[in-house]
């Protein structure tokens, strides 16, 4: 494949774009929505069969989390059947659960804990150690759990499993990540009352993700209310014979930035006409930029020309979108403005410090905003891009790359937290 011989001492070098693009790509599966079904699945009361998934380094380790807690899964031939939590061990026994620097795993799987018997360890990788995470084992201590953290609100810590939760009702904060409340309304089911969340602070970012949620627990059979900032999930048993999984469109994001930035035309395979992926909201973009999407029984097909005018843009409830929106707005034909994504400095490395560094040594002009980014376009050179083990980066500087020879990207099987074969599938796509 075209790209593959780029890659020299861990740096890939991106490519420039031809004349005009023609290219269809398809993206993975939804890490989001995989993680999710996984969770849900392991609440289950009969085994799930969870078809066309993300198979990546963060879904892995979600897999490994929940057997480590006593969900066994096995592969199938398009996807996994995982089956539902069984008991780990007698009281008093110890068991791990490896992170990696996955945030959906760090939060999603403590609540999970609480349900066995075991003494379960979390830690992984030194920048899972730096991620938000004090406000959701604040409010499980609440619920009932016994929880083991040094006062650090982060990992490592320990959660006591006592067999059940009581659960019921609980306030959380919320503003630095929606996980938290995911978390708890995802486990909720499996309360002996169910849980009841309010919401203190600031708006939780990623509206999207919550509705992702509610979506799916509905869809395994919960029954959840929402009356403003207050969500409610009642006790039951879920159930869901089979869960197919949708396309990634947040990694799809940089195929869509492809066609608005190098021009012609772009199709991505599967894209749904209905879906609560914040990349949806892409669709939306690209006509505010110029350019043409358009669903068909097939997919996007989004066609640009290569020119489009700066934007300011609110990119709070989208804002795993702000690497690769922030790099294409590099070749706007005037400044743009990103507001409203603060939490980013919580990611797997602090986006907005990271994406102000390295864009600007390339030549844009990029300046950090305590919640975003201004970003004035100026001529760019090629250099370095190094990418903080951050996935969304390596999707950015090849953004830059069709425009700008020699953008050499750091270490770019980071990628693979989200899109193993992505500098594959880039490569055929823009060479």
């Amino acid at each position: 494949m075209r790209g593959v011989t780029n890659i020299r001492d861990d740096h890939w070098t991106a490519p420039v774009a031809g004349a005009s693009l023609d290219a269809a790509v398809r993206v993975p599966g939804s890490k989001s929505i995989t993680n999710r079904a996984y969770v849900l699945a392991a609440l289950a009361s009969a085994p799930t069969r969870v078809r066309h998934p993300l198979d990546s380094r963060d879904t892995r380790l979600m897999l490994a989390a929940l057997a480590s807690l006593g969900a066994l899964s096995e592969e199938t031939i398009d996807g996994f059947l995982v089956h539902p939590l069984g008991t780990i061990g007698g009281r008093g026994d110890e068991t791990t659960v490896t992170l990696g620097n996955a945030g959906t795993v760090a939060r999603f799987t403590p609540a999970l804990a609480t349900l066995g018997d075991a003494s379960v360890q979390f830690d992984g990788d030194e920048a899972i150690r730096r991620r938000p995470i004090g406000p959701l084992l604040a409010a499980l201590r609440k619920l009932g759990a016994r929880i083991d953290d040094g006062g650090r609100g982060a990992p490592p810590f320990t959660v006591h499993g006592t067999g059940g939760l009581r659960g019921g009702r609980v306030d959380l904060d919320s503003s630095a990540s929606s996980q938290f409340l995911s978390a708890l309304l995802l486990a909720g089911p499996a309360f002996e009352q169910g849980v009841t969340v309010r919401l203190v602070g600031g708006a939780p970012p990623s509206e999207p993700h919550i509705a992702m949620t509610l979506d799916m627990l509905r869809r395994f059979g919960a029954t959840v209310e929402r009356s403003g900032t207050e969500f409610r999930v009642e006790p039951a048993k879920l159930s869901c014979p089979e869960y197919v999984v949708e396309p990634d469109l947040s990694t799809a994001a940089p195929f869509v930035a492809a066609a608005v930035v190098g021009g012609g035309t772009v199709r991505v395979h599967g894209w749904p006409k209905q879906t609560t992926q914040p990349g949806d909201w892409l669709r939306g973009l690209v006509a505010e930029l110029g350019a043409k999407a358009e669903l068909d029984d097939d997919g996007l097909v989004v066609t640009g020309g290569g020119a489009f005018p700066g934007i300011d843009l609110d990119l709070h409830e989208v804002g795993e979108l702000t690497p690769v929106i922030a790099a294409m707005l590099c070749f706007a034909e005037s400044p743009s403005s990103i507001t409203g994504v603060a939490h980013l400095r919580g990611h797997e490395t602090d986006r907005l410090t990271a994406l102000a560094t390295e864009l600007s040594g390339l030549g844009a002009g990029v300046y950090e905003l305590e919640d975003g980014l201004e970003i004035t376009p100026a001529p760019m050179h090629g250099g370095v891009f190094r990418t903080y083990e951050d996935h969304r980066l390596v999707m950015a500087a090849a953004v830059l790359g069709l425009r700008v020879p020699g953008v050499l990207v750091e270490n770019p099987e980071t990628v693979g937290k989200t899109f193993p074969k992505f500098v594959e599938t880039w490569s055929d796509a823009v060479s």
